[in-house]
């Protein structure tokens, strides 16, 4: 299993999914080709809807869907972008997905999200995102969301929570 090498963690809160989605715009628009993110939480803990953000953010105009059972989708961003979106609930072992996955990692006009990664540990880079949803009890729509990423991104992260704070007021 790789672990990310230098990694620091901001926690935030989201009370909707309009909210969840904002934070997945805020996100997308900071981000450059060659980053991949993980997302994980339980079932309908807002993925597809950060995921939906982020293509917002990185200029598409695509309908995002979860690809639960296609296992992705690819959604088309300004200035030639991609946004590779995988989710491999579905699967246990990675078999040929781990290999199409390694090439969209590759691509240098890619970002690449994935949902469900446990298959794919092993080839996702060390330096990547991790986004963790976790419910709030009180409220079904309140999510305690945990953003851990590579320190050198420190500076975009700091762009996002200054909008964020904006945006929460």
């Amino acid at each position: 299993m790789l672990y990310m090498s230098t990694a620091t963690i901001w926690q935030t809160d989201s009370t909707s999914s309009a909210d969840t989605e904002r934070l997945g715009e805020l996100l997308g628009k900071c981000l450059k080709p060659g980053e991949a993110i993980e997302l994980v939480s339980d079932l309908g803990g807002g993925k597809t809807t950060l995921v939906r953000g982020l293509a917002r953010g990185l200029g598409s105009r695509d309908i995002v869907a979860s690809p639960t059972f296609v296992l992705n989708k690819i959604y088309r961003g300004r200035s030639g972008l991609k946004l590779y979106h995988y989710d491999f609930y579905r699967l246990s072992q990675p078999g040929v997905v781990a290999d199409q996955l390694a090439e969209a990692l590759d691509d240098p006009k890619a970002i690449v999200v994935i949902e469900w990664g446990r298959p794919v540990k092993d080839v996702l880079p060390a330096e990547h995102w991790l986004v963790r949803f976790e419910p709030v009890a009180a409220d079904p729509d309140h999510r305690k969301i945990t953003i851990q990423y590579p320190a050198a991104r420190i500076g975009v992260v700091e762009v996002i929570k200054t909008n964020w704070q904006e945006l929460s007021n």
